[in-house]
């Protein structure tokens, strides 16, 4: 069971083979036995899961319900659920339970999904490697010495590792592909207003969109059928016609055509990296797709961009946390202005003070013009290459991160170096396209490699249907880490 795919957990659970309590204490006793070593989840309510399974185990029995009707899943620390704290990694909100649930998880709780706990992630949804968590670092169980990626790292464990047959992300700069490729789960970024952000702790409101996380293709359209709509909570949210993801799973590839962009196959991508990467786009070849040559002139603008507008939003959306009416208040106080600086110098961890500092500074009288209005132009470049690459191709495919998991550590003290983690994946959130992630091997090291596919806007099911072609050819995704095994 631990190893099934949502299908058959929904046709296993329909069919009385199990319960859902049954099939949650399975995962509550796989995350007792090993997210002491992981460090994937911040909270779990044991009590308050089984709870939600016996409720999803009555309405069976009564009511016709949908496929994730009894199925546990994780939801990533950033998404509000009341009665249950929201934390996200970080100590200004380590105590802090909201008293309303976030649209994400209302709809999978409509669905009928037991929560099963909240999972680690970096401190406000600020790093590549989910080692900025006040609650400590996520291991990657494909080796506990390297990092998961980030910042939704709890959750892309907690799917590899077996914890949970399914979890949410969000995605900034590629904070669900990168954890994605790098921990060896599919993951997916919507077109950004897809879903909702209510009661997701902002962290760059025009870049942030939440996504989900799973094992393979036909998992994550099962679950962005859920989470997708519109909702008028949230100003960002489009108001579309509804439509199955997952209507495009049986669709063959023939004529299919593939960009790929030679920039994402340049220097500084591993070699171990492209050569996995590589022989993946041959498969889809073998499967009846057909490849071109794309150029994204940009794509080497998108990071100096992104790291300017995020960081300035981040400044703008951060300014909430002062101790007042929520979150961590410093115990000793001169007045109101010494409050606020020491609540929030206390509350906040070193990456998340660089990026208010940066924030700050780009958004000041005296350089808001050079480096904001700028950075704004940059992305409409940005947002120009991807519309006419789609001139000649479906899909643009290549490397999701230029390297496979690296150590702890590593990278702590270079914050260049982690940023440019993100170097294919930036520039999807800064057009607001549709990006997802879906492992394609192994390096020499055996460390999971990611391949990236990113759509034109609102192409999600073809994207699915096409990573579910190759998914049905190889099993990289069906991979199951050594160090924890089923």
């Amino acid at each position: 069971m631990l190893n099934s795919s949502l299908s058959e957990l929904s046709a296993a659970l329909a069919g009385g083979k199990l319960s859902s309590v049954e099939l949650t204490q399975m995962f509550l006793a796989r995350i007792a036995r090993l997210n002491g070593a992981l460090n994937a989840f911040i909270t779990v309510d044991e009590e308050r899961s089984l709870e939600c399974a016996r409720r999803a185990d009555a309405a069976r029995l009564h009511d016709a319900v949908g496929p994730l009707n009894g199925i546990p899943i994780a939801h990533k620390d950033i998404f509000c659920t009341s009665g249950v704290r929201t934390t996200c990694g970080s100590r200004m909100l380590a105590n802090f339970t909201s008293p309303y649930d976030a649209h994400v998880v209302e709809r999978f709780a409509a669905a009928g999904a037991v929560l099963l706990g909240k999972t680690n992630m970096d401190e406000f949804a600020m790093g590549s490697s989910s080692e900025t968590s006040w609650f400590g670092p996520v291991r990657n169980p494909w080796d506990t010495t390297r990092v998961p990626g980030g910042s939704s790292g709890g959750s892309a464990v907690a799917v590899a590792a077996r914890l949970a047959p399914a979890a949410t992300g969000t995605d900034t700069g590629g904070s669900i592909r990168q954890p994605a490729a790098m921990s060896g789960i599919s993951g997916l970024k919507p077109t950004y207003g897809v879903v909702s952000r209510y009661g997701m702790v902002a962290f760059a409101s025009s870049l942030d969109q939440a996504g989900p996380m799973a094992k393979s293709a036909a998992d994550l359209a099962l679950l962005l059928n859920v989470m997708a709509g519109f909702d008028e909570r949230d100003s960002t949210s489009l108001e579309r016609e509804p439509e199955d993801y997952a209507r495009d799973l049986d669709k063959p590839l023939a004529g299919l055509r593939i960009g790929l962009p030679r920039e994402y196959f340049s220097e500084g991508v591993d070699t171990d990296v492209a050569a996995r990467v590589c022989e993946a786009i041959r498969e889809f070849e073998t499967l009846g797709a057909s490849t071109v040559e794309v150029n994204l002139p940009n794509t080497r603008l998108s990071l100096p961009s992104y790291y300017v507008l995020a960081l300035a939003e981040a400044s703008s959306n951060l300014s909430r946390f002062d101790g007042v009416r929520y979150g961590h208040r410093a115990a000793q106080y001169r007045d109101l202005l010494d409050m606020y600086c020491r609540s929030r110098a206390e509350g906040f961890g070193a990456e998340v003070k660089r990026r208010i500092l940066i924030g700050t500074y780009v958004l000041s009288a005296g350089y808001y013009d050079a480096y904001y209005l700028q950075a704004q132009k940059l992305r409409r470049l940005v947002a120009r290459d991807f519309a006419a690459a789609f001139g000649g191709c479906d899909l643009i495919m290549g490397p999701t991160a230029p390297g496979t998991a690296f150590p702890h550590g590593a990278n702590t003290d270079d914050p260049v170096q982690m940023y440019l983690n993100d170097i294919f994946t930036i520039a999807v959130n800064l057009a607001g396209l549709p990006g997802m992630s879906i492992p394609c091997g192994f390096d020499s090291r055996g460390l999971p490699v990611g391949l990236q596919i990113i759509g034109n806007y609102f192409s999600e099911a073809r994207m699915l249907g096409a990573a579910h072609r190759y998914q049905l050819a190889t099993d990289w995704h069906a991979r199951v880490p050594t160090e924890t095994p089923l």
